[in-house]
């Protein structure tokens, strides 16, 4: 058993942080923030998408995607349309503003930057790593 404080969830959490202040800060300039970056690069995805299948392919509750989708659709990023399968259903979809080569190239140029010097067999261990942990953080429901 792990002790107390890992150093390993230690540095989880910092990286954690300091990825959204950073990322946060960086991306100012054109309205993202880190959970809203992350709806639209899942949406590149799945698109077009029901808000129930994007908040499963982020891994949020849909009323916490609600008002990011919200936020993205006042901002000009994300439209709402009939679904193509369903016209009962509402579809989300990606705006021009948001297929410009300035936000994709933000998003593309900073995973690059953060991976700098990682390689793809590190990348690999690191997330089997994560996976696990993220299987144990399920367990804890549990208790």
């Amino acid at each position: 058993m792990a002790s107390e404080t890992s150093p390993l969830l230690e540095a989880l959490f910092n990286v954690v942080r300091d990825l959204r202040a950073q990322y946060d800060e960086n991306a100012r300039e054109i309205g993202l923030t880190l959970s809203r970056a992350r709806v639209l690069t899942a949406l590149l995805r799945v698109e077009p998408a029901t808000q129930a299948q994007l908040a499963t392919a982020i891994g949020i509750e849909p009323p916490t995607l609600k008002r990011h989708i919200d936020a993205l659709e006042a901002e000009g990023y994300l439209e709402r349309r009939a679904h193509p399968g369903d016209v009962r259903k509402r579809a989300i979809y990606l705006t021009d503003r948001a297929r410009n080569a300035k936000t994709i190239l933000f998003v593309q140029r900073l995973r690059s930057d953060l991976l700098d010097g990682i390689s793809e067999e590190e990348q690999r261990i690191v997330c089997d790593i994560l996976d696990r942990i993220s299987q144990n953080a399920e367990k804890l429901k549990k208790l």
